[in-house]
C-alpha cells in the first residue's frame, strides 16, 4: 500500500499515514511504530529513496520499487479497496449511533439487527418461494419503518 501512494507522489512518513487514515474514512491511522520501520525498509531493499527535508524525510518510489509494485500492484490495490470499505461501513455504524437513538435502547435495536442478520442467512439455501416471502417481509418492514410518504 506504501508503495501505491509513493507512486501517486512523493510523501513523508506523516503524510502517508494521514492518506491511509483518509481513504479509509478514519477505520485505519497506522501509527508511526508502524509506518517508519515500513519505510525504512522499503529505503533499506531498494524500493524507496529517502531525502533530507528539514526535519523529516521524504520518500520517493525507486524504480526498483516501481517494478516490485507492478509485480504486486493487485494485492496492494485489494488491500486499499478494503480500507475503504471497512471505511464506509464504520462511517454507517457512527451514523446509526450518532444521537440518533436513545441510548436505552441501543442494545435492543443491535440484538434485533443481529436477529434480522441470522435469520435471512439461515434462510438462504431456501426455495423461490422462500425467497420471495422473505422479501416481501423486508419490503413491508422498510415501509413501515419509513412510514408514509409525502
Amino acid at each position: 500500500m506504501i508503495l501505491l501512494l509513493l507512486d501517486e507522489k512523493p510523501a513523508h512518513g506523516y503524510e502517508l499515514i494521514r492518506e491511509l487514515e483518509e481513504r479509509s474514512q478514519g477505520f485505519y491511522a497506522p501509527s508511526p511504530g508502524v509506518i517508519y520501520p515500513a519505510l525504512a525498509y522499503l529505503d533499506d531493499v531498494g524500493h524507496a529513496d529517502a531525502e533530507a527535508d528539514g526535519k523529516r524525510k521524504l520518500y520517493r518510489i525507486t524504480d526498483t520499487g516501481r517494478l516490485h509494485l507492478d509485480a504486486h500492484r493487485t494485492n496492494g490495490e485489494a488491500m486499499l479497496d478494503a480500507l475503504k470499505l471497512k471505511g464506509r461501513r464504520m462511517d454507517q455504524v457512527r451514523e446509526a449511533y450518532a444521537g440518533l437513538l436513545d441510548p436505552t435502547i441501543a442494545d435492543e435495536r443491535h440484538r434485533a439487527f443481529v436477529a434480522l442478520k441470522e435469520a435471512f442467512i439461515s434462510t438462504k439455501n431456501g426455495s423461490p418461494e422462500e425467497a420471495r416471502r422473505i422479501t416481501e417481509i423486508l419490503q413491508r418492514a422498510a415501509a413501515e419503518i419509513l412510514g408514509p410518504k409525502t
